[in-house]
């Protein structure tokens, strides 16, 4: 399932996509597969984790910065995911030689897999998307889903020290503050399902519109885990509400 609509050309409005990566056994295994396919017109696309020569004798496009990959949500590989009019009809995730069949039911599927069911294993399951990796999902977020955070952002110097900057800028009155660095923020989010553009309260004595993205800003400061959110959420609702 897509991760928002804002993809411009990164993704197909028809046709069919494979995401791999070389250091998959299974991507390996239906790497001769994905270039009979290609070469058919049964795929469209062959995106490439980690490697943009990978599979050998295919046309790859490079998917290393992973936005291919974060847009489509994969989490393993390969995924081949068909498209129609914009909109994700359906997809296959690792190897599975019927689900493979029934996906591919047009000519050129059946005659690219055909030479290969015969010598290929029933079923191998995948390997983890890069996009899972640790860390990953808060940065691939914070890079690509622009419309999610909207709060200034402080650059420091490379010899500032982020606790000194912090304390001088009355962040803290003195007490350790964790920086809110954009994945951590985007980690912090992942609490709620709240827009982090909503808002929950305003915040006197300034009247101060007060966003979901501002309380998450503040609740990595403090240290706070994400499932932590929304209580914190309807902490500051409450006491800006006079009710």
């Amino acid at each position: 399932m897509r991760k928002n609509d804002d993809n411009g050309s990164v993704l197909p409005m028809n046709g069919v996509i494979a995401i791999v990566k070389r250091d998959c056994p299974t991507c390996e295994l239906v790497g001769s597969v994905l270039v009979s396919l290609q070469r058919h017109g049964a795929i469209d696309l062959i995106a490439s984790q980690d490697d943009p020569g990978f599979p050998a004798g295919a046309t790859v496009t490079d998917d290393r910065s992973l936005e291919r990959s974060w847009r489509l949500d994969i989490e393993a590989v390969p995924t081949v995911v068909r498209f129609s009019e914009g909109v994700e009809t359906d997809r296959v995730v690792g190897w599975n030689a019927e689900q493979w069949r029934a996906f591919f039911l047009d000519d050129e599927g059946r005659a690219a897999l055909g030479p290969h069911l015969d010598t290929m294993p029933a079923w191998r399951p995948g390997c983890g998307s890069r996009t899972i990796e640790p860390g990953m999902p808060e940065k691939l977020a914070a890079q690509f889903d622009g419309a999610a955070l909207a709060a200034r952002r402080i650059e420091l110097a490379a010899a500032d020290d982020e606790w000194e900057q912090m304390f001088r800028r009355g962040w803290s009155e003195g007490l350790p503050v964790v920086p809110p660095t954009p994945e951590r923020v985007m980690r912090m989010l992942s609490g709620t399902n709240r827009h982090p553009q909503d808002v929950v309260a305003v915040i006197p004595p300034d009247l101060v519109e007060c966003t979901v993205e501002k309380i998450a800003i503040n609740a990595v400061m403090a240290g706070c885990l994400p499932e932590y959110l929304p209580v914190i959420i309807a902490a500051v609702e409450a006491a800006c509400t006079p009710e």
